[in-house]
């Protein structure tokens, strides 16, 4: 199997119609990572290249990427769905596509 990369998942998200399921957040009033209380698929919403925090979230709303080799990438399937579940110091989520 091939090494999933940041790269793989910037390709990923140019090339599809991208789904998100927020799985934990960082929450600054505990100061740690919590679960988030609904864990559904929805469609993510897109955010335009000059917009503040895109080098960190990639133009996906909801999704967070620290960098620096930071990021932890796995395969993941559920129902019709395919893609990448993210994690790392600011929580996980996945990035599904039909």
């Amino acid at each position: 199997m091939k090494k999933i990369t940041k790269a793989t998942i910037k390709s990923f998200i140019k090339n599809n119609e991208i789904y998100i399921k927020e799985e934990s957040k960082f929450n600054g009033m505990t100061d740690c990572v919590e679960n988030t209380e609904s864990s559904s698929i929805k469609l993510a919403e897109r955010v335009t290249e000059g917009s503040r925090n895109y080098k960190y979230n990639l133009g996906i709303e909801g999704a967070w990427f620290v960098g620096s080799s930071r990021d932890y990438f796995e395969a993941y399937e559920v129902d019709d769905y395919k893609g990448y579940r993210v994690y790392n110091c600011c929580g996980s989520f996945v990035l599904l596509a039909k």
